[in-house]
């Protein structure tokens, strides 16, 4: 894995995105969905403290049972300027996702990917900076535009730009439940992003994956300052 540079200011932020915006692949289809491991990550801020927490949860994704976690905690090293969020995150989650001694064959964010003002969330940088297959899959469709799809599961819709870019998809994961907003990062089809989506959200709105980052990098913030 690579390292994540810290930029001094906003300008060498948005240079650095403009740098690896250029290394995204995007004519890859990615790991079969159903096969091998899947690593959720997250992060959790303790805004007093200036701390940041992350976990990395690696499932099998036949099962999807936890194969392995790892948390790191650190210092929030960038300040918060929307659409530069991955300078606060990144560093924590690669410390993460390097303590793990298995590698993932998909790395599953709670975010963004080209679902991103600058074309290069979260889950694209993390993708790009490890090399690893990537997707996104958001909470809330950020600043970006869908139709409703359909009410059952498995339907979807075109996630669009405000230029009117697909810059990713609407997909309902469970009947009669606001969708969640998948993107490509890196090395993965949106087609086979969408799929992953569904294969990890058998139960529930969210992916198994980040559900399970989710609740353990809260708890890793907690022990952190407790």
């Amino acid at each position: 894995m690579t390292s994540a540079k810290t930029p001094a200011d906003e300008a060498e932020a948005k240079a650095i995105q403009d740098e690896l915006r250029g290394r995204v692949v995007l004519t890859e289809n990615g790991p079969p969905p159903g096969e091998g491991l899947i690593a959720g990550v997250d992060v959790a801020y303790d805004d007093e403290r200036d701390l940041v927490a992350a976990a990395a949860v690696v499932l099998d994704a036949a099962t999807l049972r936890v194969v392995e976690e790892a948390t790191s905690v650190g210092r929030v090293s960038f300040p918060y300027v929307p659409g530069l969020l991955a300078f606060r995150e990144l560093p924590t989650v690669l410390a993460a996702l390097e303590a793990l001694t298995v590698t993932p064959d998909l790395v599953v964010c709670d975010g963004y990917g080209l679902a991103h003002p600058r074309r290069f969330g979260l889950a694209c940088h993390l993708g790009v900076v490890t090399g690893l297959p990537a997707i996104g899959v958001a909470k809330n469709p950020f600043t970006f535009t869908y139709g409703e799809p359909g009410a059952r599961r498995g339907d979807l819709s075109p996630l669009l730009a405000p230029d009117g870019d697909v810059v990713g998809r609407a997909l309902r994961t469970q009947d009669g439940i606001k969708p969640v907003y998948v993107s490509v990062g890196h090395r993965v089809s949106l087609d086979n992003a969408c799929a992953h989506a569904l294969a990890l959200s058998p139960r529930f709105r969210i992916p198994e994956s980040t559900r399970h980052a989710d609740s353990l990098c809260r708890r890793a913030l907690r022990e952190a300052t407790a």
